[in-house]
């Protein structure tokens, strides 16, 4: 499938969204709404005065009586969509952000959007938790169009916040209270760098635990920027890192430290998929310069494996 140009759709969360589904649906069926919402179950008599809209004219045509199309919704699902806002989420620090230029935040609220515009075609109900040291924002899974609105209003609120001030991470607590608020077996997508310096990975993951024992599915979707996360590609000459939450400086070459970076970076990550596996979580890593492709691959997959 062609990689879509998001430097040509709008700014506006809502408009962007759906601009962004109808191409990647697109790119998959020859009809942008093939085999997405509803299934055909049968026919009935179609009564004078209802709206025509969906009238079987084929059928019409063969016996010259006009019948409705009756169609059967999908088994309804219920997505949680969770986004990490704490600071090191502003990661990296840009002067314009863009598509061509995010951060993990930009990243994260796009394609929550997105997601949110794919669930209202399928008439799945979504929610949305924001969290950093404390949940910030919790709207119950809703299909209703006036809960999408106040979903994209929370989602643009975010987008506009000043990523100057210091938001440490607590995902435990947050993911704890998230999992007892969900009163109905869910889908919880987690966007998140899983950057929590005062845990360790066994300690993160009980929240998680808590989420699988209340019956909840949960895809990770792990944030890097390839570049400098991974790659570290900085030019030979020292740089001054600062922490993003805790605001503490070291001054350092890249170079002398890159190899042991590149290797503890590795390990941590090895052993965050590990977690997942054993907890039977998707895991999911995704570079933030790469676009929404995969995130609603992953989605779409995980859909069709619950049902």
């Amino acid at each position: 499938m062609k990689k879509l140009d998001y430097t040509k759709f709008s700014s506006n969360i809502e408009l962007f969204a759906n601009q962004v589904v109808e191409g990647f649906i697109t790119g998959k069926h020859k009809s942008p709404y093939h085999g997405f919402s509803v299934e055909f179950a049968e026919h009935s008599p179609y009564n004078q005065g209802e709206n025509t809209k969906h009238v079987d004219w084929k059928l019409f045509a063969r016996t010259d009586k006009l019948f409705n199309k009756k169609f059967e919704e999908e088994t309804n699902l219920r997505c949680q969509l969770v986004i990490d806002a704490s600071s090191s989420m502003y990661y990296p620090i840009v002067k314009d952000l863009s598509f061509d230029q995010p951060n993990k935040l930009l990243f994260s609220i796009y394609a929550s959007a997105v997601l949110t515009n794919l669930l209202k075609r399928q008439r799945d109900a979504v929610g949305l938790s924001i969290f950093s040291e404390k949940l910030d924002v919790h709207t119950p899974s809703k299909t209703t169009k006036r809960h999408h609105r106040i979903l994209y209003a929370e989602l643009d609120k975010l987008l506009n916040e000043d990523g100057l001030k210091s938001k440490l991470t607590d995902s435990s607590n947050a993911l704890h209270q998230i999992s007892e608020l969900l009163h109905k077996r869910s889908l919880v997508i987690i966007f998140t760098d899983f950057i929590h310096p005062h845990k360790t990975l066994d300690e993160q993951f009980e929240a998680y635990k808590h989420l699988k024992h209340n019956k909840h599915e949960v895809i990770l979707f792990y944030l890097k920027e390839s570049k400098t996360e991974i790659n570290f590609d900085f030019e030979n000459r020292p740089f001054k890192f600062i922490d993003i939450e805790s605001k503490e400086e070291l001054t350092i070459s890249p170079n002398s430290i890159k190899d042991k970076y590149q290797n503890i970076s590795k390990k941590y990550e090895e052993d965050l998929r590990i977690m997942c596996y054993k907890y039977k979580i998707d895991f999911i890593e995704v570079d933030i310069n790469n676009g929404f492709e995969n995130i609603l691959d992953s989605y779409l997959l995980k859909r069709q494996k619950m049902f």
